[in-house]
């Protein structure tokens, strides 16, 4: 079987929790351990383990999704917290470390919303930590109420892999989950979608054949959410697994 490690989100110890309160949690969101399983694709949530363990670990992945989640911290990229957004740090390290094993070993990559900012962070690109506060032209990119309920087009960059991938694509809308954004594009990393106010919503590893190495904004495992009124998110995770077969 095709296998794909998972970066981990963390829950971290907490009292009022009636369920492992002092413990850390590792875990998957469901939708998206349903949008990576296929019929011979096996999702491997990757544990936080020591380097040693850890590196024996990697070393069997075939392909690396980076999920979203909490937001990266800033001094992960070299900044101080403008305010209460004082991100996840430890997660950050944990998430560098397999991202850069999957670089150095041309391993094919899939970062997703959180996932794009950290390859962005990886490759020397800096954040918004506030979108909307560091970037009063951006549009709304996230509501805690509404959730994965909303959206907006999208732009691909002409000739670009995305561009080709999506071709015959009519609706060129996508869900919008984020309230961190790119900043400053890291070094050899290719637009290849904006949003309408100009956030980068997807970009590319130029080091890499086109697509082995890219990062979405976006959520396509939400995309049953909204359905039919978004781009088709399988042709996005379909091209990343013809990557990973291809290095097989």
């Amino acid at each position: 079987m095709i296998k794909i490690g998972i970066s981990a989100c963390f829950l971290y110890p907490d009292g009022s929790r009636p369920v492992f309160g002092p413990k850390s949690l590792t875990y998957i969101e469901s939708d998206m351990a349903q949008y990576v399983t296929q019929k011979g694709v096996l999702p491997i949530l990757i544990p936080d383990v020591e380097d040693e363990l850890l590196k024996e670990i990697l070393s069997e992945m075939d392909g690396f999704v980076f999920q979203g989640g909490n937001d990266l911290a800033p001094e992960t990229y070299g900044e101080e917290p403008i305010g209460k957004w004082k991100g996840d740090a430890y997660r950050d390290r944990y998430e560098l470390k397999i991202l850069d094993y999957a670089i150095k070993n041309s391993k094919p990559v899939l970062g997703i919303c959180r996932g794009l900012q950290l390859m962005n962070v990886y490759f020397g690109g800096t954040l918004y930590q506030d979108t909307v506060t560091q970037n009063p032209e951006a549009m709304e990119h996230r509501s805690a109420e509404l959730y994965d309920t909303i959206k907006h087009p999208v732009h691909f960059k002409e000739d670009t892999f995305l561009a080709k991938l999506y071709s015959d694509e009519r609706k060129l809308m996508v869900n919008t989950v984020h309230h961190q954004a790119v900043k400053d594009l890291g070094d050899h990393l290719e637009v290849y979608a904006t949003a309408p106010d100009g956030i980068i919503e997807a970009f590319g590893y130029t080091k890499a054949p086109h697509g082995k190495v890219m990062a979405v904004q976006w959520h396509p495992e939400f995309f049953h959410t909204l359905g039919d009124q978004l781009i088709d998110a399988h042709t996005l995770y379909d091209a990343f697994l013809e990557h990973v077969k291809d290095e097989q």
